[in-house]
């Protein structure tokens, strides 16, 4: 095939477009951001898991220490009932009785608070481990909310490229004789389409030609459709291919 040489030129301002529209479509898809705020998602289910353990052990404890309260309120009951009993009484061994049970009590009341003392200290820590989970689970979400807005930020650009993109394309395109478009868009369509010839090299695939191909090329008719040897894009050449 043979094409004016202006018109091979226009393939590498098409060749151009389509890598900047391809590099946009990629991130309007997925924003370099995606991978990140997916990894902050799994993070947040970890966590928000183990808040649910501390959640549930401190609430345990919680339960615990009301059982243990009613406990100590019984405790108390018995001592104020004994005590007015005691107060009451003129029988000596039914006092003795009364003062005996009271000792009991006060013992069992006092191993109740002891048990009470070291609830609450379980419970500050509780309390504690839940609240460091939630700064977690907090600190995530801010983190994911930020990337997020990012991302939008970025598919938002990427998007208006797009769009002026696809114009200069199709007004480049419309300016390109019919057969050598379809020979470029079946290239293309394949893997690269065509590339500048530069120092003996195919900008499109960076490859060096061999200096037997490299002569056949130099040797062609400069409105000769030639073809890369190595990825068979069509080498377009211009002054800088001397």
């Amino acid at each position: 095939m043979n094409a004016d040489p202006a018109d091979q030129r226009k393939l590498l301002d098409l060749a151009d477009l389509d890598a900047r529209i391809h590099r946009d479509e990629k991130v309007a898809a997925n924003p370099p951001q995606a991978e990140r705020v997916r990894e902050l998602i799994a993070q947040r289910g970890a966590l928000s898991q183990e808040l649910g353990s501390r959640a549930n052990a401190r609430d345990d404890i919680t339960a615990e220490l009301k059982r243990l309260e009613s406990d100590v309120a019984v405790v108390d009951a018995r001592i104020a009932r004994d005590t007015e009993r005691l107060a009451a009484s003129s029988n000596a061994k039914q006092a003795q009785g009364f003062e005996n049970e009271l000792v009991s009590l006060r013992r069992r009341k006092d191993d109740l608070e002891d048990i009470e003392i070291t609830l609450m200290e379980r419970l500050e820590a509780a309390d504690a481990a839940v609240a460091e989970q939630q700064a977690l689970i907090a600190d995530t979400n801010a983190q994911g909310a930020q990337l997020s807005a990012e991302a939008k930020t970025t598919v938002a650009d990427a998007t208006t490229r797009l769009e002026g993109a696809r114009r200069d394309r199709d007004a480049v395109a419309a300016s390109v004789p019919a057969a050598l478009l379809a020979l470029y868009e079946r290239l293309a369509s394949r893997g690269n389409g065509a590339g500048l010839l530069l120092a003996g090299a195919c900008e499109a695939c960076r490859m060096v030609l061999p200096p037997s191909d490299l002569n056949v090329v130099r040797r062609s008719q400069t409105d000769e459709v030639v073809f890369c040897p190595e990825c068979g894009a069509i080498l377009v050449r211009t002054e800088e291919s001397r």
